[in-house]
């Protein structure tokens, strides 16, 4: 499961907290009408089955809420079916009206402010006028033995303060799950942007290296068929040119294949530093003061570049160090970052599987894997000098 599924899966179960703290201000309620002896069974069978398929349809309109729609027809049948449980149980606070304001604090998620206001006026209003009407029967009343105006003040009191204090809440969460949501999409764009940049930088130094040539190579392909038969001394000649271009484009081809592999380091850590930073990941660099040994800077420089690859599509991070070193024996190159990846180092891809091919071939070895602090690092080491240098 990725990050993206598991804060969508995180902040579904933080709205449907909501309804089994409605359950258990329920079975409290009860528990202490039971235990005075005031506990009506018959309001209480009457008011589990609209709470029930309250609880199950709850679960629907929170899917559909995080999915960016606001099922109207669900909200308006959850409202019926929230308010049919605590007129049958008792509408207090502390009691069956508790449904009131679980269904309101879902209700209001994606809607504009202003219409969130009026319904929680309108929930308010209505909460009040439920307690009033059953207030003799409200546990203010049984317990505190308070007068009509007394039950309908306190209730108007707190019924105000939750239908204040709720839908923002839970608005919240689905705020910061909209952002985490935008964030990643944003990331994933980014990611996909600059690898299609580069494929279009590839295909252009291409083009400009051996176009001109392999048109020229066509040209005097086409007319060398056609002197073969008037002029053959003319007709070899060309096919001679035809072969020195060709020998040429070759050799620019492998020259540009060559370049795109062996990268140059500076170019690509400042190059991966800015991806990184525009990506909101903050990025420090330790290099050597000293130039990297013959050979080693060609193969970091590659290495650096899948690395932070890796660190795009594959963590959460905010976080990302680069340091390279070297001694006598040894280089090495450590990408450090505060996202532990998704998944194993082993089953990272093909990036990384070519990256260490590339590192064996020098002799080197790459190894990457969690670390610490919720921390992952992967680590590129050669030993010095690297094999036919």
């Amino acid at each position: 499961m990725d990050e993206i599924e598991q804060a969508r899966r995180y902040t579904r179960h933080v709205l449907v907290s909501g309804i089994a703290a409605t359950w258990l201000v329920i079975v409290v309620c009860a528990a202490s009408r039971l235990d005075a002896g005031l506990l009506s069974w018959w309001r209480t069978a009457l008011a589990v089955v609209p709470a029930a398929l309250f609880t199950w349809l709850c679960p629907r309109i929170i899917r559909a809420i995080l999915d960016r729609r606001h099922p109207t027809r669900l909200v308006v049948v959850a409202a019926v079916l929230a308010l049919t449980a605590a007129l049958a149980g008792g509408p207090d606070l502390t009691a069956w009206g508790f449904i009131l304001m679980a269904w309101l604090s879902i209700a209001t998620l994606n809607l504009p402010r202003r219409t969130s206001l009026l319904i929680s006026a309108g929930t308010w209003l209505v909460s009040v006028a439920a307690a009033a009407v059953t207030w003799r029967d409200n546990l203010f009343t049984v317990g505190l033995h308070l007068t009509f105006e007394e039950v309908v003040f306190l209730n108007a009191l707190m019924f105000g303060v939750m239908c204040a204090a709720m839908p923002p809440s839970n608005r919240l969460w689905v705020w910061i799950w909209t952002l985490a949501e935008q964030v990643h999409g944003g990331r994933e764009a980014h990611t996909k942007l600059a690898l299609a940049e580069e494929r279009l930088r590839f295909a252009r130094d291409l083009h400009d290296l051996v176009g001109h040539q392999l048109s020229a190579i066509a040209v005097k392909t086409e007319l060398a068929v056609r002197l073969s038969d008037v002029d053959a001394a003319a007709a070899k000649a060309e096919m001679a040119e035809v072969n020195g271009l060709t020998r040429k484009a070759l050799k620019d081809l492998r020259q540009a294949v060559r370049g795109y592999r062996e990268l140059d380091l500076a170019a690509e850590v400042n190059s991966v530093k800015g991806v990184l930073e525009a990506a909101g990941v903050r990025c420090e660099v330790r290099l050597p003061y000293r130039e990297l040994p013959v050979g080693v800077a060609p193969v970091f420089a590659y290495a650096v570049r899948e690395a932070v690859t890796n660190v795009l599509k594959h963590s959460d991070a905010s976080f990302c160090e680069i340091t390279i070193r070297f001694t006598e024996r040894e280089a090495e190159l450590r990408v450090r970052n505060d996202g532990v990846a998704r998944r194993q180092a082993a089953d990272l891809g093909s990036g990384l599987a070519g990256m260490g091919e590339r590192l064996a071939a020098v002799g080197g070895e790459l190894r990457a894997g969690p670390a610490a602090g919720g921390h992952f690092v992967l680590a590129a080491v050669v030993s010095l000098p690297l094999p036919g240098v």
